[in-house]
């Protein structure tokens, strides 16, 4: 079964981190995440792209990349925070998105690596040439976020039923 408009999914890893003296759910963006998150909130704004839904990891780092992503947002969309992001793997991460309401049609989670770009890879059926290359080059880099779409209702979303689109990175 497929649905009548493509959905999409955009996975966003939190911008670089700092390494206090504190556990890693509570690790902090340093400066230069603080700046990405920005920057990344820009682009995610330049796709065009109406968010319905962010899903977003529990840990201080994504809480904070969230914060400065979103002010860039002409309408911010609702916002669930949800601990099972945190060290989620790819298939953990598909059983959440299969949880997803129906009247949602473009969803965005903000998570951790390994975990996202996993996600982006096992969901990735197809992609296009550019972003596929970019990705391959580059890893999934904090701040990054990769684009993918899928006919596929949600409680049907499995590996290889998206199409990647889209893909982005800061600069180094």
């Amino acid at each position: 079964m497929s649905v009548a408009e493509p959905r999409r999914i955009i996975l966003f890893r939190h911008a670089k981190a700092d390494w206090p003296q504190v556990n890693d759910h509570e690790r902090p963006l340093a400066e230069r995440g603080r700046l990405d998150a920005a920057e990344a909130g820009r682009r995610l704004t330049d796709t065009g792209i109406a968010f319905d839904l962010a899903l977003c990891s529990t840990a201080t780092r994504t809480r904070e990349t969230w914060k400065l992503a979103v002010q860039e947002f002409p309408h911010r969309p609702k916002t669930v925070y949800e601990e099972r992001i945190y060290e989620a793997s790819p298939g953990e991460l598909i059983a959440l998105l299969n949880e997803t309401p129906d009247d949602v049609r473009t969803i965005l989670l903000i998570g951790h690596n390994p975990g996202v770009q996993g996600l982006a890879e096992v969901l990735s059926g197809t992609a296009e040439a550019e972003p596929r290359e970019r990705m391959s080059r580059r890893g999934f880099p904090a701040a990054a976020f990769a684009v993918l779409t899928t006919d596929s209702p949600w409680k049907n979303l499995e590996p290889g039923t998206a199409a990647l689109t889209e893909f982005w990175a800061p600069s180094d």
